[in-house]
């Protein structure tokens, strides 16, 4: 089960490479998650410009899709361009936004540029490890499935699994273990 952001990139990825279909499917999906995510943040006078906000990013994400960084998250990219365009649209039509003091908490979202990071770096650790123990791991480490599950999804018994993910978090340490002891050096 692949998550928002994989499928999204992959549809940004194919279309880079020219493939129209991918593109519009692409538009499709994002559209539905801009609609929701502009609702979400105008106040019930300005909700009719929902639509000419997704149509705004949509424009935009076109006229800047050669700017998109391949090997960055596709929805951070994406986030940025409507969240601009959101501000564009307050700026524009004189909008101040305001929040009662009972729901002050919900402005301060925690920091989760960490987490963020924290993510990138797991990424690119599993990078290194062979693409079928890669999958295993990250479906059984990331995604929470259970061995059993993996095993039935692929074919492979129980033991294989285990064995494949135990030796490839293995190799990774190592890995690790060596970059650490080359950067003391």
């Amino acid at each position: 089960m692949h998550s928002i952001e994989t499928r999204l990139k992959e549809l940004m990825l194919a279309s880079l490479a020219g493939d129209a279909r991918s593109y519009g499917v692409l538009l499709s999906d994002v559209a539905k998650h801009l609609r929701f995510y502009f609702l979400r943040r105008l106040a019930d006078a300005h909700k009719g410009d929902a639509d000419d906000l997704v149509q705004e990013t949509l424009m935009a994400l076109h006229t800047r899709r050669a700017t998109y960084e391949v090997d960055r998250p596709f929805t951070a990219w994406l986030h940025a361009i409507a969240r601009y365009k959101l501000i564009d649209h307050f700026r524009r039509n004189r909008i101040r936004a305001t929040v009662p003091l009972d729901d002050v908490e919900d402005l301060f979202a925690p920091d989760q540029s960490d987490a963020a990071a924290d993510r990138m770096d797991v990424q690119r650790l599993l990078q290194s490890a062979p693409e079928k123990t890669r999958d295993l791991i990250y479906r059984t480490r990331i995604e929470g499935q259970s061995i059993a599950e993996v095993a039935q999804s692929t074919g492979l018994s129980e033991t294989s699994v285990k064995v494949s993910i135990h030796r490839g978090i293995r190799a990774i340490t190592a890995r690790l273990k060596g970059h650490a002891a080359n950067d003391d050096k």
